[in-house]
């Protein structure tokens, strides 16, 4: 741990921050303004589909002016995006909070980025720790988040409008945080994004199919059940400030875990770690599956956020191993447009399924996802072993 690392950590807690508030109050707020109950969870697509579409200019643009510089207009477009969102709010346009949303998803883009920014803060032998310890600072965002989201939705006359308000106070604070961060010296490539292998070669490795299926697919399917709770919960006359408690727990389980991830997959390797997320999710839908009372509730959040933080972390740490220095901003845009694309349309198939099939189809319906990125494990660990065997 260095002081830069710290900044990057404090960082992602107001990132996490941002994300924890949209999450708790987008879906209840999209359910009070959609012309249709299924179309509730569209501004949490909106903002995962914005992400999504701009993973691949955001890696252009850390490519042409560097990581600092491109974080910081990030997070200029997230203080300008949640001003916007609490104007739809505040009029009651559900399209133009739709649309504010999916600005808001070139922030996350942005920010999503600071995993890989860490290990560049540190010497190389300490990588899976500084990933680790900069997804730690998400713990912030499990405290502010919820908390955040249930004092400032009576704070206009319009419900959650100063929420959203309060979303543009949390990103300036951060733009002053990241100012203190030094950053290593950029120096753009000659070829820019397109330095190094083609993406078409690097995509073709058996670690690089692996690590982002595992990271889009535990991210989903984390999104699917996430988004869906709020809206579940209040299905079942649970009040809001229970589910901000759930969602509470859920963050923790996301990132306290990150204190030692990086130390166990040092110890025990990304692969067994990514299997552990594995049977942590499944443990998620079981308990998810045995009722809905609020305990339940709690226990299979908190469960599938720590299943959710051993296959990210895993699944990140294993990536590193599949592109050169020069090739780090296509490779990390490419996984991160994977991973948006699949919360993508987890987001809007969880508005679709909790209005429509409930809470018990929407958890069988994520085990299919569980299952192909187990299989997937297993097959990179037969392929590392055949590769193993032919070089003894």
């Amino acid at each position: 741990m260095n002081r830069h690392l710290l900044l990057l950590a404090v960082c992602q807690g107001l990132f996490l921050t941002n994300n924890v508030t949209f999450i708790a109050i987008n879906g209840l707020v999209g359910l009070s303004l959609a012309p249709l109950g299924w179309m509730a969870t569209l501004p949490v697509t909106g903002y995962v589909v914005g992400a999504a579409l701009s993973a691949m200019p955001v890696a252009r643009l850390q490519a042409r002016v560097g990581r600092k510089r491109a974080f910081q207009v990030g997070l200029v477009v997230a203080a300008l995006s949640s001003a916007l969102c609490a104007f739809a709010v505040s009029i009651g346009s559900f399209w133009l909070l739709v649309a504010a949303t999916v600005v808001a998803g070139f922030y996350s883009a942005n920010a999503a980025l600071y995993r890989f920014a860490g290990p560049e803060l540190v010497a190389p032998a300490f990588k899976e720790r500084a990933i680790s310890l900069v997804l730690a600072g998400g713990i912030a965002g499990a405290f502010i988040g919820p908390n955040l989201a249930s004092a400032a939705r009576g704070w206009l006359a319009v419900p959650f409008a100063g929420a959203y308000l309060a979303l543009v106070a949390v990103a300036l604070l951060s733009l002053a945080v990241l100012s203190f961060i030094r950053f290593p010296v950029h120096v753009a490539a000659p070829g820019g994004i397109s330095g190094g292998r083609p993406l078409a070669e690097l995509a073709r490795q058996p670690v690089f199919i692996v690590a982002v299926a595992a990271a889009a697919l535990g991210y989903g399917v984390m999104n699917l059940l996430m988004a869906a709770t709020p809206i579940a919960m209040q299905q079942c006359q649970h009040p809001f400030e229970s589910a901000a408690l759930v969602l509470e727990w859920h963050v923790l389980g996301m990132f306290v875990p990150s204190f030692f991830t990086g130390h166990l997959i040092k110890r025990f390797g990304a692969l067994p770690i990514m299997g552990v997320g594995v049977v942590l999710n499944f443990a998620c839908v079981a308990v998810a599956l045995s009722g809905v009372d609020l305990m339940q509730f709690l226990v299979a959040l908190f469960v599938l956020g720590v299943g959710w933080n051993f296959l990210f972390t895993g699944g990140t740490t294993l990536f590193t191993q599949a592109y050169r220095p020069e090739e780090k901003n296509k490779a990390q845009g490419a996984m991160d447009f994977c991973v948006f694309s699949t919360m993508a349309v987890s987001s809007f198939a969880s508005g679709a399924m909790i209005t429509t099939q409930g809470w018990t189809w929407l958890n069988l319906g994520s085990l299919l996802p569980i299952a192909l990125v187990g299989l997937a494990l297993l097959w990179l660990a037969a392929q590392k072993a055949a590769l193993k065997n032919a070089a003894g």
